[in-house]
């Protein structure tokens, strides 16, 4: 691509960012950076893991986002007794002409937009059914693979883990997910807003501004945005410095870290630091972009010892403490 189409394409980036954001913002009251990073997370083709108490507005943020796109949507409320082929979909009998045979019935996963509401109060077992899914983008039925539809997104809520009935997920689909997000509870103001906006008789209407064919193209434009070997170095020293046996680990991680970063978390700051300098103004990847994205891309995946999770250590917090050691 060349450097005047180049332009006009982090333009039309911009422009299609901004109005996404502003259309979210017509119903979503305050919660500003989680909706950037979200945004982030799906131009990105990554999944997002949504934590909060129940009442923030966690499924409401989905089902706008949903909206804002022209995309298939389709929600999975996750509950103990949840089997995988409740998701999945399974192979059933049926008689045509005469003649029985299986077929396939597809599950609530083969969507665009997949909002896996509460998905920590579902076993283990059904947790894991979604990472395929997350993954490769197919399900694997009976030994036959079906294959997604592009864009594809799990936006997944989930309550907080000492919360009744609920089960941590799997370090593996923890992994899966681009970023995870705390909802924090709204101010005074934005709390009065809420009610305005959602008890009255007449609700904000949320209109379709983007395709899935634009989605795919912003991806495409910010894959494109150039990172200098500095930066990148940056970002790998960062990730290695979650690891407690990594000689430039700091005393917390060492002390209190039982499994740092995988790979595909720098796959993660990568793609997103690209996001985040187009959006601020930037046609290159700055240290401050890599930082402003590590703590949601690296908080899920940093994984504690017995005494970190004795002491309440908080991962982001060492997160925020390597940016600025590193």
């Amino acid at each position: 691509m060349g450097e005047e189409s180049m332009e006009l394409a982090v333009q039309e980036f911009t422009k299609q960012f901004k109005t996404m954001r502003s259309e979210i913002g017509r119903f979503i009251v305050g919660q500003e950076a989680v909706v950037e990073q979200v945004l982030t997370a799906i131009v990105a083709g990554g999944h997002v893991l949504l934590e909060g108490v129940p009442g923030l507005g966690k499924t409401a943020l989905v089902q706008t986002l949903a909206q804002v796109m022209d995309l298939d949507f389709s929600r999975i409320q996750f509950t103990p007794d949840l089997l995988p082929a409740d998701v999945l979909g399974t192979n059933i009998m049926v008689d045509r002409n005469g003649t029985k045979e299986f077929e396939f019935q597809h599950g609530p996963v083969f969507t665009h937009i997949l909002l896996a509401d509460e998905i920590n109060r579902a076993t283990p077992k059904t947790q894991s059914a979604l990472l395929e899914v997350m993954q490769e983008k197919t399900v694997t039925i009976g030994g036959t693979t079906h294959r997604m539809e592009l864009p594809y997104f799990v936006l997944a809520t989930q309550n907080p883990i000492e919360m009744d009935g609920t089960y941590p997920l799997p370090e593996a689909q923890l992994d899966r997910f681009f970023f995870k997000l705390s909802i924090l509870l709204p101010s005074h103001e934005e709390i009065g807003t809420i009610l305005d906006r959602t008890t009255g008789l007449e609700r904000p209407e949320i209109n379709k501004v983007i395709s899935g064919q634009q989605i795919l193209e912003m991806g495409r434009t910010a894959a494109q945005v150039p990172v200098a070997q500095e930066v990148r170095d940056y970002l790998v020293k960062l990730v290695l410095s979650t690891h407690p046996e990594n000689e430039n680990a700091p005393h917390d991680v060492a002390r209190y870290v039982r499994y740092g970063a995988s790979p595909r978390a720098a796959q993660t700051i990568m793609a997103a630091a690209r996001i985040h300098a187009l959006t601020h103004g930037r046609y290159h990847v700055a240290v401050e972009d890599v930082n402003a994205v590590a703590v949601p891309a690296l908080c899920h995946r940093v994984l504690l010892n017995f005494e970190g999770e004795a002491e309440g250590v908080s991962t982001s917090d060492i997160v925020e403490g390597l940016t600025r050691k590193c």
